[in-house]
C-alpha cells in the first residue's frame, strides 16, 4: 500500500502534516458521514473501523448495529466478525438478525455500509458471480447475505473500495444489491421506499455522489494529489463532474490517532496492503 503524506487544512482540530495510507484516509472519510444520534448497520472490516471512528469523536451517540443481532454496542476492540461477542459490548439489546432486519423494513436504519467485485454508475452492486452463466460462473462470490435488504430498506448506503475499472464497470454481471437501478424513479418503480438509495462511495482516489437529476455517480471531491487523469483511467463509465472539484479534507492527527491507538491497534484493517 503506497503512503501519502498530507497537510491537514487549517481550522480546529486539524493537525500538521502526517503521513497516513489510503486505508486511513477512507476509513477517516467514510467516518464523517455518520452523524450523531444516526442509525448505522456495518459489518466487520472498514465499515466498523468507520464506525468506531465516528462514535469515538464527533459522533458518540451513533447506534452501531450488526447483522447477527447487536444493537448500540461501545465496541472496546475490533470485532472480528458480526456475531463476535464484542458486537454486544455495553449494547443496548442482544436481538437477532430477524429483529435487525425488521428494523429495516420498518425505516429505522439510516445508513449501511455494502461492497462488492463490481458497481456500476447507478450505485448497483454485484457481490454473486462473475460471468454470464449462473450455474457456470467463471468466479464465485458469496452472494446477497444481508446485503440486498439493506441495499433496499436502509435509507442510504455507502462503500468503502479501492477503485479501479475492473470494479467500477457500465454493466454488472450480477445485481446482488439494488442501488438506483437504471436512474430515477427505478427504485420506486421496483417497489422500494421513495428517497432511500445510494448516498456515498468513498475509494482511494475521490469521493462519489450521485447526481440528484439522473442518479447517475458524480465526483464530489478528490483526494489530495490525485489528478482527473487518474480517476477517470479507473472508471469504466463516465462520470459527471463538477466544474472544480475540491480537494479532500485530509485526516487530521486526532482523527488518525484516534484510529490508531482505539479503533485498529493491531492494525487488522490500517495494515492491510
Amino acid at each position: 500500500m503506497t503512503t501519502a503524506v498530507a497537510e491537514a487544512a487549517g481550522g480546529p482540530g486539524r493537525g500538521p502534516a502526517e503521513a497516513y495510507n489510503r486505508m486511513e484516509l477512507m476509513i477517516c472519510v467514510a467516518a464523517r458521514y455518520l452523524e450523531n444520534g444516526a442509525t448505522v448497520i456495518v459489518g466487520t472490516g472498514a465499515p466498523c473501523a468507520a464506525a468506531m471512528l465516528a462514535q469515538k469523536t464527533a459522533s458518540p451517540d451513533l447506534m452501531i448495529m450488526f447483522e447477527a443481532g447487536g444493537m448500540g454496542p461501545f465496541l472496546p476492540t475490533m470485532p472480528i466478525s458480526v456475531g463476535d461477542s464484542r458486537t454486544f459490548h455495553r449494547g443496548l439489546v442482544a436481538s437477532s438478525m430477524a429483529e435487525i432486519m425488521e428494523h429495516c423494513q420498518r425505516g429505522w436504519i439510516d445508513y449501511t455500509f455494502l461492497g462488492g467485485a463490481q458497481i456500476d454508475m447507478y450505485g448497483n452492486i454485484n457481490s454473486t458471480m462473475i460471468g454470464t452463466d449462473i450455474q457456470r460462473p467463471k468466479v464465485r462470490f458469496p452472494g446477497s447475505g444481508g446485503a440486498n435488504d439493506l441495499a433496499s430498506l436502509a435509507w442510504r448506503t455507502m462503500m468503502i473500495t479501492v477503485q479501479d475499472a475492473r470494479r467500477f464497470i457500465p454493466k454488472l454481471d450480477f445485481m446482488t444489491s439494488p442501488g438506483y437501478i437504471a436512474g430515477r424513479g427505478a427504485r420506486e418503480a421496483a417497489g422500494l421506499p421513495p428517497g432511500a438509495g445510494p448516498y456515498k462511495v468513498i475509494t482511494d482516489l475521490c469521493v462519489l455522489g450521485f447526481d440528484e437529476e439522473t442518479k447517475r455517480m458524480r465526483v464530489e471531491s478528490l483526494h489530495r494529489g490525485v489528478p482527473k487523469t487518474r480517476v477517470v483511467e479507473n472508471t469504466g463509465f463516465e462520470l459527471i463532474w463538477p466544474a472544480d472539484p475540491p480537494e479532500t479534507s485530509p485526516p487530521t492527527s486526532e482523527e488518525l490517532r484516534v484510529l490508531r491507538e482505539e479503533v485498529d491497534p493491531y492494525r487488522y484493517i490500517i495494515g492491510r496492503s
